[in-house]
């Protein structure tokens, strides 16, 4: 995988979680078209499907999202070399 900058790497992860909200929008509208289709919709489930399926979906790719951050930033491999020396030493 070649090698990013730190600003490389933010700009990537700015765009992939911009693409994460708009999945999480999408999956918000199906869950809801779906929930509408198969029975009725009160305030509370909406309320309750919006916020379920939104916030599980942005919290769990971004998780994701900031794992790949952290390793094309280029912070995963500070701590490997400092871990390194670490145990290097007698």
């Amino acid at each position: 995988m070649p090698a990013h900058t730190p600003a490389e790497a933010l700009a990537e992860f700015k765009r992939i979680v911009a693409i994460i909200v708009v999945i999480a929008i999408v999956m918000v509208i199906g869950a809801l078209t779906y929930l509408h289709l198969t029975s009725s919709l009160d305030a509370s489930t909406v309320i309750a499907t919006i916020f379920g399926v939104f916030f599980s979906v942005v919290l769990g790719c971004g998780l994701f999202a900031a794992a790949f951050f952290s390793s094309k930033s280029g912070h995963d491999q500070n701590v490997t070399d400092a871990s390194k020396s670490e145990r290097e030493r007698p």
